[in-house]
């Protein structure tokens, strides 16, 4: 199993867009073939980052699939155009 972990940090001023991202991201779970599972929080004790990602894939093959998937591509565009900083790992369970 791999687990993908993604952490945003977004602009002042994009709360409606961030909304927007985050219910998108939410509505891929059983959408895209390969992820198993996802989880989408918003930061609740304050610190660098405001949101995070967690899902799991079972091989890295289906975590690139999602990547290059034109949901996830949409969905990552609106990301791109609304955060400050962005970090990210992957990592197989074991």
């Amino acid at each position: 199993m791999i687990r993908h972990i993604v952490m945003w940090k977004f602009r002042p001023g994009t709360e409606k867009e961030q909304e927007r991202f985050l219910c998108n991201l939410r509505a891929l779970q059983g959408v895209i073939p390969g992820l198993v599972s996802s989880e989408v929080g918003r930061n609740v004790n304050g610190g660098e980052y405001d949101a995070a990602l967690i899902s799991e894939f079972r091989t890295f093959e289906d975590l690139e699939a999602y990547k290059n998937d034109p949901r996830h591509q949409a969905v990552s565009a609106l990301c791109k155009s609304i955060r400050e900083a962005r970090a990210a790992v992957d990592y197989e369970v074991m």
